[in-house]
């Protein structure tokens, strides 16, 4: 089974606002939400393919118990700790003028919450794989992901972690299965700037020296470097397409890894798997679908 988590999810109102007007009153022109946050959406997209999860997570008040209720509507099953105080952030997302965001905070988190979350964990096995993805709130000790994937690594869970800097470059004593930066976030943890996959590659090759099974870098239009754990380096061009909606494309990209390697146990396969479901989902409104992520793959695989 795959676990993710995600410790702070949203609810993600996505709107457009047609000639938007600072200091007056603007009307929506088309409105979506959908639950948030990175652990939900690589859950979402390994439920598009077939793979079923389950999300773990800290939920709280009427906020918390709507994202409840939507990933179980599409069909992930959910294990979230509910939080008696505060509610669960919601994140506003003016959809047609980039980059522009309001992000909640969410609730406090305290350690008794915490605690029942690594009791929950102690129930995976070798069998398993758990994700942990982004940032964490400012309630929860830095160690987090540390403390997480040391208690897994004794249980032989197989650990995939999508964070930064001192989130990601803190697990890598204890092996994680899979690490996956973006190329400027490789380059902050070396203090260097990487904009080609020939720049990423020993990059790469020094986090899996230090001790990460597999090095996946996403580089969006520049496409995406692995440094496998077979000893090989694996690159390709980002596929044709139209960007619509970036957001998710990584998250995607370690759903389609993950789903990629369950399917084959073949790193070739995966790594095409993981380009193929970032680029659908940056092709697409939303998260991709099963049929437009394996558009994509036979697509680069003609290529």
């Amino acid at each position: 089974m795959i676990y993710t988590v995600t410790f702070n999810p949203s609810l993600d109102y996505i709107v457009t606002v047609p000639e938007f007007r600072m200091g007056m009153t603007n009307r929506t022109g088309t409105e979506m939400m959908l639950p948030g946050g990175k652990g939900i959406n690589v859950s979402t997209v390994l439920k598009n393919l077939g793979i079923e999860n389950t999300a773990l997570g800290f939920v709280a008040g009427f906020t918390g118990e709507e994202i409840r209720r939507r990933v179980e509507e599409i069909g992930i099953r959910t294990e979230f700790i509910g939080i008696e105080e505060g509610f669960s952030r919601i994140n506003l997302k003016i959809k047609n003028i980039e980059g522009t965001e309001i992000n909640g905070n969410g609730p406090v988190i305290r350690g008794d919450k915490v605690g029942r979350l690594m009791e929950y964990l102690k129930r995976l096995g070798s069998e398993d794989y758990l994700v942990l993805a982004g940032s964490i709130p400012p309630s929860l000790p830095d160690s987090i992901y540390r403390d997480i994937i040391r208690e897994m690594e004794s249980r032989g869970v197989q650990v995939v972690v999508d964070a930064t800097k001192d989130l990601l470059t803190n697990v890598l004593a204890y092996h994680p299965f899979l690490i996956k930066p973006n190329n400027h976030e490789l380059g902050e943890i070396f203090n260097t700037k990487l904009t080609t996959r020939k720049e990423v590659i020993p990059y790469a090759e020094k986090l899996r020296a230090q001790g990460a099974a597999n090095v996946l870098v996403s580089m969006a239009g520049e496409g995406a470097v692995l440094a496998a754990a077979d000893g090989r380096i694996y690159t390709a061009p980002a596929p044709k397409g139209v960007l619509v909606n970036g957001v998710g494309a990584g998250d995607s990209m370690v759903a389609g890894f993950l789903a990629g390697w369950l399917e084959q146990k073949d790193y070739s396969h995966a790594f095409y798997m993981g380009i193929s479901a970032g680029s659908a989902s940056a092709f697409s409104d939303y998260l991709a679908t099963e049929e437009e992520i394996r558009t994509v793959y036979r697509t680069m695989k003609e290529e």
